[in-house]
C-alpha cells in the first residue's frame, strides 16, 4: 500500500515544484501547411456535463490551427539536460491540454526533464488521414527543438516524445516516420533529424487494425531504427490492450528495446491523476525506465 501512496503524494505536489512555462513558440513561421486564414478560433470545448478525471474537470481544446510549443524547464539544480515533447490525446478532435499536457510537463520537471508541450492541429483535416496535419506538426516540432537545443539548454541527443491516446498514436507515428519530412522544407530546423531518441506511449490508440487481425497500422512502419519505447495499458481499456501487445511484439521482432506495462484496471484517459488503481504508479515506472536507458544522466 505504501508503494502506491508515495507516487500519488509526489504527483499531488508537482505544481509547487515546477517552473512557470515560457511563452509559446510557433511551430511554423507562418501558416501551417495547407492552412488558410480565417480559421475558427481555439476554444475549450468542455461542457459542464462532461465527466471529470480524478474529481477535476479538464481542458478540451478544439479548433487548433496554429501549433505551438510551450517549454517547461526544471529547476537548474535538478536539470538533467533531457527533454520530452508531450502530445496530449483527444481522438484527433480536441487536445486534453492539462490532463495530458501541462500536468505531464510538471511531472517531467520533477524528475529533471524539460517538458515541451506540443499543441498540434485538431480536428483532423477533411479528406486527409486523421494524423496527417498532426504528424507534420510533430516532425517540425522535433526538428525545431533539436535545432534550438543549445538555446533551450538541452542535449540534442536526448530528446524524446511522449503521447497519450491519439497523442500516443502521434508519438508512434513520429517515431516511425523520420527519414523524410511529410511537408516541404521550410528552413534550417528541417535540416536536422526529426527522429525522437526515445518514446513513451501511454494508453496509445490506433496502433493496429482490428479487422485485419491486429496488423500494425500502415503509418507505423516499425524498423530497427524505431526508438526505444515504453508503453502503458490497462486490460479494461476500451482501446483494447491487444493493440499495445501487438505493437510491442512488432518492436521486439525489429530488435527495438521495449518495456510494456499492463495493469488490470484503470480504463482510459487517466493521465497522471491518482486513483486506487495500480496504474497510477506508471510515472514511477516510467522514471525508472528513463534512468535505465540513460536519459536521466546529467
Amino acid at each position: 500500500m505504501l508503494r502506491l501512496v508515495l507516487p500519488i503524494l509526489a504527483i499531488l505536489t508537482l505544481t509547487s515544484l515546477a517552473a512557470d512555462p515560457k511563452p509559446p513558440i510557433p511551430v511554423w513561421p507562418g501558416l501551417a501547411p495547407g492552412e488558410k486564414e480565417g480559421a475558427a478560433p481555439e476554444a475549450d470545448q468542455t461542457k459542464e456535463t462532461d465527466g471529470k478525471v480524478g474529481g477535476r474537470r479538464l481542458i478540451r481544446l478544439g479548433n487548433v490551427s496554429q501549433p505551438t510549443l510551450t517549454v517547461f524547464s526544471p529547476p537548474k539544480d535538478q536539470d538533467t539536460g533531457a527533454a520530452v515533447i508531450v502530445c496530449p490525446g483527444g481522438g484527433y478532435g480536441i487536445l486534453a491540454m492539462d490532463l495530458e499536457g501541462s500536468e505531464v510537463c510538471d511531472w517531467l520537471n520533477s524528475i529533471g526533464v524539460t517538458g515541451i508541450l506540443l499543441k498540434y492541429r485538431v480536428p483532423s483535416r477533411p479528406g486527409l488521414p486523421k494524423h496527417t496535419a498532426a504528424l507534420q506538426d510533430a516532425q517540425r516540432a522535433i526538428g525545431l527543438v533539436r535545432s534550438q537545443a543549445k538555446d533551450l539548454g538541452i542535449d540534442p541527443k536526448r530528446i524524446g516524445i511522449l503521447g497519450f491516446s491519439a497523442g500516443g498514436h502521434l508519438a508512434a507515428a513520429a517515431s516511425n516516420n523520420f527519414e523524410t519530412r511529410t511537408y516541404s522544407h521550410i528552413d534550417s530546423a528541417d535540416d536536422v533529424s526529426c527522429r525522437p531518441d526515445f518514446t513513451l506511449l501511454i494508453y496509445p490508440a490506433y496502433l493496429t487494425l482490428k479487422d485485419q487481425g491486429d496488423k500494425i497500422a500502415p503509418e507505423l512502419p516499425v524498423t530497427e531504427k524505431t526508438p526505444p519505447t515504453f508503453i502503458v495499458m490497462t486490460q479494461d481499456d476500451g482501446i483494447r490492450v491487444e493493440t499495445a501487445m501487438f505493437y510491442s511484439l512488432a518492436l521486439k521482432n525489429a530488435k527495438v528495446p521495449c518495456e510494456l506495462h499492463v495493469y488490470p484496471k484503470g480504463g482510459h484517459g487517466y493521465g497522471l491523476r491518482p486513483s486506487d488503481n495500480a496504474v497510477s504508479t506508471w510515472p514511477a515506472r516510467a522514471a525508472e525506465w528513463l534512468g535505465k536507458v540513460g536519459v536521466l544522466k546529467k
